[in-house]
């Protein structure tokens, strides 16, 4: 039976029953149910549990180092799921303890599973969101790595902060503007489009991109700003509707 089959009673109850066999097994020394929940094919299971070493180490200051060990551990297991779920709770832990996980960040955008890479841009996502001067600052160092994937993992990564905080990342968005590789490309445009339609956060995208450079690129990302505001797309969630934004664009583009 999966969590979301059962009722919401016992999905409370089964979370609390998680984390708390977790802190026993810290306190104990035993990795037993560490393995088994992160490992659990159910995907809300394992957010349980990831969710729950988060609760753990940031309420139990004596089990911080001990959490610590455990997640390093984890890391080299042969189970995707398992060095997944070890990077989602590294995430939990980063979005107040940056400097304490960064480095799970740094071995995982090379993990060779995507889940496990996947489990980073999540991880930079709500990381980034919350605690953004480190993560921000991290995620600077490798916008320009030879390898392309965590380029475009980093790029989709800080797209959280920027949704409410577009000037956060604009900057880092920046240096990408000439990137050739075609899913970079692609992931800069989306973003772009992304961080452009909830209040206040149009000007600000709009101030930047008249100063970027490579205008094919701009213009690209000014069709997919429009598209964002359509009502196939984000009409109901923006700010401004998809006419307002033409006529934004069209008074305040310039050098196009």
């Amino acid at each position: 039976m999966g969590f979301y089959d059962l009722p919401k009673e016992e999905r409370v109850q089964k979370v609390a029953n998680i984390q708390y066999e977790m802190e026993q097994a810290l306190k104990g020394g035993t990795l037993s149910p560490m393995h088994t929940y992160f490992d659990d094919e159910d995907t809300y299971i394992r957010k349980a549990a990831y969710q729950g070493i988060g609760r753990i180490y940031n309420s139990e200051v004596s089990l911080r180092e001990k959490v610590l060990q455990v997640l390093s551990l984890l890391k080299k297991h042969d189970s995707e799921f398992i060095r997944q779920t070890t990077i989602n709770a590294a995430g939990e832990i980063g979005m107040f303890h940056f400097e304490k996980v960064s480095h799970f960040f740094d071995e995982a955008l090379f993990d060779p599973h995507h889940r496990v890479r996947n489990a980073v841009i999540g991880s930079v996502k709500k990381m980034g969101q919350k605690n953004p001067q480190p993560v921000l600052e991290w995620a600077k160092g490798y916008l320009n790595h030879p390898d392309k994937e965590v380029r475009r993992e980093i790029c989709h990564g800080i797209e959280l902060r920027g949704r409410t905080h577009p000037e956060d990342i604009l900057p880092l968005l920046e240096t990408l503007q000439n990137d050739e590789t075609r899913r970079v490309r692609d992931t800069l445009v989306h973003v772009i489009g992304q961080i452009s339609y909830k209040n206040g956060c149009l000007p600000k995208v709009i101030k930047a991109l008249n100063t970027w450079h490579n205008k094919t690129l701009v213009k690209d990302a000014l069709d997919e700003i429009v598209d964002v505001h359509s009502e196939k797309r984000y009409a109901k969630f923006s700010a401004l509707s998809q006419e307002e934004v033409v006529n934004y664009l069209s008074e305040n583009l310039k050098n196009l």
